[in-house]
């Protein structure tokens, strides 16, 4: 069976919710999950795919997402890996494309890694979850975008069809 590395960064845990949507299309692998912010020490060799998902947050993936790509870019450039980002601007149906999307090119720009494949997914927006700083910055961030500043429920954006696709893409070599 083949081996598939899955790592990810993610802060309130879409990302993660993301991943598990996946798994489905993960059957025909033997999966490894490793979260990006803990010490990860991975021969990314012993794979036979990578996949990378990290989200946005105040407009920057963590920083140990790049030092994860730093570490181990030449394994990445060598692999058969793939990334995909989570932010909130791509519930907008033209930033949910990754060359239209502001934060891959960002991502793009600052990494020495070229992923086969990337994908754009819309996050969640956890009202809920924030203290009252975070709640006060997203709102901000939301009035400008033209997004919602109700704190009284959190809201998913997550394109869930999408995500199955990317997930299918990445499982049968369809970059």
């Amino acid at each position: 069976m083949e081996k598939l590395l899955v790592l990810y960064s993610s802060r309130n845990g879409q990302t993660k919710k993301i991943i598990d949507a996946m798994q489905g299309e993960f059957s025909d692998y033997q999966v490894e999950l490793a979260d990006l912010h803990g010490p990860v020490r991975k021969n990314l060799s012993k794979y036979d795919k990578v996949l990378i998902g990290a989200s946005v947050r105040y407009g920057n993936f963590h920083p140990d997402l790049f030092h994860f790509i730093n570490v181990h870019s030449e394994q990445l450039a060598a692999a058969d890996a793939s990334f995909f980002c989570v932010c909130l601007v791509a519930r907008k149906p033209e930033k949910a494309v990754p060359s239209n999307n502001a934060y891959i090119k960002k991502f793009l720009a600052k990494s020495r890694w070229r992923p086969r494949a990337i994908g754009v997914f819309a996050g969640a927006l956890k009202y809920s979850e924030y203290n009252w700083w975070q709640t006060r910055i997203i709102q901000f961030i939301m009035k400008m975008t033209g997004g919602s500043t109700d704190t009284s429920q959190d809201l998913e954006f997550t394109d869930w069809e999408k995500v199955q696709e990317f997930a299918q893409r990445i499982a049968n070599d369809q970059y």
